[in-house]
């Protein structure tokens, strides 16, 4: 029996070349992906149903009778008999969790500050008016980004809300992910996944209704699509393949730190996972159990952790002191961070790039992936920089709202049309000049 390897990499002795390196994710090399996409995407716009039936079976290994390409409501009944009494209680304990944290994530309807004596501007928020939810299945089944994507779209009061999952070999959908969708209260679940799914929402077809948004993470397939489609559809927070960064200080139990390695490593190889630490003992620790923790592991989750740690994109990273421990993270800017330490909160100070930063011993990822309440999808490749999770606000939209009296007036026009004319725009200082007490430009 083959045994894991995992990289051992000592960042002081890293050069400028191998450090970039370690910076590179799967979906950051989707260019030779794109002209592959595209004609899946001129395919759906073209032929809508047709294609996607179509690529159900070429593309999704579909062999059983397709069916409606919407669940119906017979499925979604069959559903809850077939993932049992303690899943489906557990979907409903999760829910409640995210549910719970959504509603106080919303921000009010509208608010207006007086500004200026007399005149006001303020925010108001409504929600999008429809949007796609996409919910992987490629290598499992993902209840979890069914809830995590339905119930702040339910929230934040989304209209019309269309679920896209590819369909399994049956040609039907993951029960858990049907049971999820109903009780978070999603009615439309489409069975359809990858690029042809993306291109769907963007366009439309027979079953599957054009939207404004499509989020969710997927492939580097995925991906591509939502690039290429990008002036059609908004596509939301930037959301491929996993990947976790653990931080470990010197108090780390090493056992934990290669356990926890582990938690995104499985969800497939074209994951990334890191632990970083300043201790040569974690690390040494970490290093020695990883072998028997990942001999544990069931295929494919076996295959999927090897390929990750022994990879490009993985392994353990010895920093030379903690500020360069620092230095990296916010260099990677990982879509989860678990902080490993018996003092966690006094790192989270300088930990300022991560999407989804998990304080402690006792705060797995996997917590954060089901019931803790924020949201598990989240920016990637690196794009948690700029990027925050997927939100309420992310199936709302902002106006701006103000409002000025007669009285007020005269002092906002006379600066606004000395700008409007030392800009050359005329026609913005005659409409001022139209309602007086402007005064006269120079």
């Amino acid at each position: 029996m083959t045994t894991l390897a995992p990289r051992f990499l000592e960042l002081d002795r890293l050069d400028e070349e191998d450090r970039a390196a370690l910076l590179r994710r799967a979906d950051q090399a989707i260019e030779p992906i794109l002209e592959r996409v595209r004609p899946i995407v001129e395919a759906v716009q073209m032929e809508g149903d047709a294609a996607l039936r179509r690529f159900a079976r070429e593309l999704d290994g579909v062999t059983g009778p397709l069916g409606s390409l919407v669940a119906t409501e017979e499925e979604i009944g069959r559903a809850y008999d077939a993932v049992g009494a303690e899943i489906v209680e557990a979907i409903r304990f999760a829910i409640a969790g995210i549910r719970a944290f959504h509603e106080r994530q919303k921000p009010e309807p509208m608010w207006l500050h007086e500004v200026r004596p007399g005149a006001f501007a303020g925010d108001r928020w409504t929600p999008v008016p429809s949007v796609a939810l996409y919910v992987p299945r490629g290598k499992g089944a993902f209840p979890s980004v069914t809830m995590m994507t339905a119930v702040p779209a339910v929230v934040a009061g989304v209209p019309e809300i269309t679920i896209l999952t590819p369909p399994t070999p049956e040609g039907g959908v993951d029960a858990a992910t049907l049971v999820a969708a109903a009780e978070a209260g999603v009615k439309r679940v489409c069975k359809v996944g990858g690029a042809q799914a993306v291109a769907a929402a963007a366009f439309g077809t027979e079953s599957v209704p054009r939207c404004a948004k499509i989020v969710g993470p997927g492939s580097p397939w995925v991906v591509a699509a939502k690039r290429l489609l990008a002036h059609r559809i908004d596509t939301g927070p930037p959301a491929g393949p996993s990947e976790a960064i653990v931080f470990a200080d010197e108090t780390a139990d090493p056992e934990l730190a290669a356990a926890d390695l582990l938690i995104e490593a499985e969800h497939g190889p074209d994951s990334s996972a890191y632990l970083v630490t300043p201790s040569r003992r974690v690390a040494e620790g970490a290093l020695a159990a990883l072998p028997r923790r990942w001999a544990e592991l069931p295929e494919p989750r076996r295959s999927y952790t090897k390929a990750v740690l022994e990879g490009p994109r993985g392994g353990v990273l010895l920093a030379p002191t903690l500020e360069a421990a620092y230095a990296f993270v916010n260099a990677w800017a990982p879509e989860h961070l678990e902080v490993l330490a018996a003092e966690p909160w006094a790192h989270l100070g300088a930990l300022r790039n991560a999407a989804e930063i998990l304080l402690g011993a006792f705060t797995p990822i996997t917590l954060g992936n089901f019931v803790l309440g924020p949201n598990c999808v989240l920016p990637t490749g690196g794009w948690a920089r700029s990027f925050g999770p997927l939100s309420v606000t992310d199936f709302m939209k902002r106006s701006s709202i103000g409002y000025v009296t007669a009285g007020a007036y005269p002092a906002l026009a006379r600066p606004a049309m000395l700008l409007a004319e030392y800009e050359g725009f005329p026609a913005h200082a005659a409409a001022l000049r139209a309602r007086g007490g402007a005064g006269e430009g120079r």
